[in-house]
């Protein structure tokens, strides 16, 4: 099958393209620079064809999808900088990448949602997502939507950051809900999730939570790196007052002066307080997803000598 995928070059696409291309499938990504390190590293590792674009420009997805068969839809944000908004993105990128797979006959669409989008929910990411989503079910493709908790890999922006501090610092702040509960997944698995339905007729017209096996507090997820680091740490929660008005002072700096997407912003303080939990078992027998615990997980790129790591096991 001819995919075409955005989002190619981010944290989960680099590992969407790799298993695609393991599974025999031909890739075209879109990427806004075909010289970009990421866009050369697909070409060359995985073959992948590169279509220069972003999906805030309809006019250059022009031609972008002539010959695909599906869609797979990663783009995303966490944080906003400059035109770069939750709504730009999330919303109207998914209405531009629409339009170009309805122009281009293209009737299989794979939707990143994020897990806690809902009509009613309390922060705008969620509530763009909400709308990204409604899009989709609206434009006359055959969708499946995927809603993952918190997706995590060796690349990622959260266990990672958090590995630093424990290494750098005798105090880890946790910011959130305390009894805010999350349910982290391998980035493998959300790959190997979107991959396969494509091949799953059963899929079409569906939402499907990805989440991994264990309901983990942040307070829990801290104690298992300190595990896997085989550190001590001091865990020091952030009152929420406090928390709330480092959030706005860094959007402030690294926002509208230095122009890069803040490290922490209110929108997630806001998901930080609720729970991010859901149902992974639909997905995981119709797709015969497995998942390793979160520990082992994690020991696989964070150092920790896996020998020790009874729970061990690669996702299949």
């Amino acid at each position: 099958m001819k995919v075409f995928v955005t989002g190619a070059t981010g944290f989960v696409g680099r590992e969407m393209v790799r298993q695609l291309h393991a599974a025999g499938h031909s890739v075209r990504i879109l990427a806004r620079s075909r010289n970009a390190p990421r866009a050369q590293e697909a070409i060359a590792c995985w073959g992948a064809e590169v279509h220069p674009g972003n999906v805030l420009e309809a006019a250059t997805l022009d031609g972008a999808l002539k010959g695909i068969e599906a869609v797979i839809h990663l783009v995303g944000i966490i944080a906003e900088v400059g035109e770069s908004t939750f709504e730009r993105v999330h919303t109207h990128g998914t209405r531009n990448i629409l339009a170009a797979a309805q122009q281009a006959g293209v009737r299989r669409f794979i939707h990143m949602s994020a897990l806690g989008t809902r009509l009613d929910a309390a922060s705008r990411y969620h509530q763009t997502k909400w709308a990204a989503e409604e899009l989709v079910r609206r434009a006359g493709v055959e969708f499946t939507i995927f809603r993952p908790s918190l997706i995590y890999g060796p690349q990622d922006q959260f266990v990672n950051l958090f590995g630093k501090i424990i290494r750098r610092s005798p105090i880890v702040p946790l910011i959130g809900g305390p009894r805010a509960r999350f349910q982290p997944i391998l980035v493998e698995v959300v790959a190997a999730a979107f991959v396969r339905s494509l091949r799953e007729p059963k899929s079409v017209n569906q939402v499907y939570d990805l989440c991994g096996p264990e309901r983990l507090t942040l307070s829990a997820i801290v104690d298992q790196m300190l595990a896997v680091l085989q550190k001590r740490r001091l865990k020091f929660p952030v009152p929420s007052g406090l928390a709330w008005c480092q959030a706005a002072c860094m959007e402030l700096v690294f926002q509208r002066l230095l122009r890069k997407p803040s490290p922490l912003n209110r929108d997630q303080l806001v998901m930080l307080h609720e729970d991010n939990v859901g149902d992974p078992q639909p997905a995981n027998e119709l797709l015969g997803l497995r998942h390793p615990s979160f520990r082992a997980g994690i020991a696989r790129y964070l150092g920790w000598d896996a020998r020790n790591a009874a729970a061990r096991q690669p996702p299949r």
